[in-house]
């Protein structure tokens, strides 16, 4: 047992530490400021610039939480507040089915749904000609497959809820919306921070049904209506071709530990603001 807790707890090291190893034959030649800040990807001249990643991988991860977060939460208090016991029953299931459909489904959902629906419905709406594969229908595949991710964790947090804080709130003459939005939710307010930010690292690393709808494209979006290559397709699409050239074969592995830093980032963050919310509480 004691084995194992110390390999779970070095791995994250050992993965990071292996990284770094592998990456350093680009870090060697390269500033690291240079190589996180610079647009310019040229890997046959030798120019490995990450900032049009790291921005689309950005433009993907917060639109999708944008969308998936108000979904998950409001559906989180319904399910939990106002629906029959029943129903609850029968969604738990039905989330569990979502969850484990293959990330490549949504892909190819996103292909034959989302991207003409934006780029032969929305865009001529907005006035917009897209072609459709874009941020936006990054975003919205995404969202669809972490909201399940986040609403199971946003259901486990209201019912653990004491039902004492509710009888309380409701007996001093506020209504049940009240209770929920002023005495649950700010109850609950930590446990939403963690969903979240799980749900941010989970989409931040996601890979293929994003590579399938995004475009794929290395130039800077500025808009939800353009392409944009995130990090993780990028480590997808070319990893295997390329590690007959090393600094190539760098460059990803350098891509790689950004993605895994990110991420621990994310969940770091995530895990101080739930302490610090739960010490004022």
């Amino acid at each position: 047992m004691v084995i194992g807790l110390i390999v779970v707890i070095l791995l994250p090291f050992i993965l990071g530490i292996g990284l770094y190893l592998k990456s350093t034959m680009l870090l060697e030649n390269q500033s690291l400021f240079k190589l996180l800040f610079s647009s310019d990807w040229r890997p046959l001249a030798g120019k490995f610039g990450f900032l049009t990643f790291i921005l689309s991988s950005v433009w993907v991860t917060v639109v999708s939480l944008l969308i998936a977060g108000p979904i998950c939460l409001l559906t989180a208090i319904h399910l939990t507040q106002y629906a029959k016991t029943w129903v609850l029953r029968l969604m738990h299931p039905v989330i569990d089915i979502l969850a484990g459909i293959p990330s490549v489904i949504f892909g190819v959902w996103g292909i034959l749904i989302i991207v003409p629906f934006i780029s032969d419905y929305l865009g001529p709406f907005l006035g917009k000609q897209v072609s459709g594969y874009s941020i936006l229908a990054g975003s919205i595949v995404l969202a669809v497959m972490i909201i399940p991710f986040i609403l199971n964790i946003l259901i486990e947090v209201f019912k653990t809820l004491p039902d004492e804080l509710r009888e309380a709130s409701l007996s001093l003459g506020a209504t049940k919306w009240q209770t929920i939005k002023l005495v649950l939710v700010r109850k609950a307010f930590p446990g939403i921070i963690s969903a979240f930010g799980l749900g941010v690292s989970r989409a931040f690393g996601e890979t293929i049904a994003v590579l399938m709808v995004v475009g794929n494209v290395t130039t800077i979006p500025k808009g939800i209506f353009q392409p944009g290559y995130p990090l993780p397709a990028l480590i997808a699409n070319n990893y295997g071709e390329m590690l007959s050239i090393p600094m190539y074969d760098s460059a990803l592995m350098l891509a790689a530990l950004v993605l895994f830093i990110v991420v621990m980032l994310f969940n770091l963050g995530s895990r101080f603001a739930i302490s610090q919310l739960e010490e004022k509480e």
